[in-house]
């Protein structure tokens, strides 16, 4: 997709090295982890709302 190579990596954590310092970077990717983990739990309990499962309420509108 983005056709990342090795040397690309390496340069890339380099510099998040250099901008955020090696001991911030593990707390970083864990509150990434944790956001990313957040919105899947989110959309898989979002229930799907269908034609054929509309609330009672809506039906019986004038």
């Amino acid at each position: 997709m983005f056709d990342l190579g090795t040397k690309d990596l390496l340069i890339i954590a380099v510099i998040l090295i250099v901008l955020f310092g090696a001991k911030k970077i593990p707390d970083l990717t864990k509150g990434v982890a944790d956001a990313i983990r957040h919105l899947r739990n989110a959309f898989k309990d979002e229930p799907v709302q269908t034609a054929q499962s509309k609330p009672a309420s809506d039906s019986k509108k004038n």
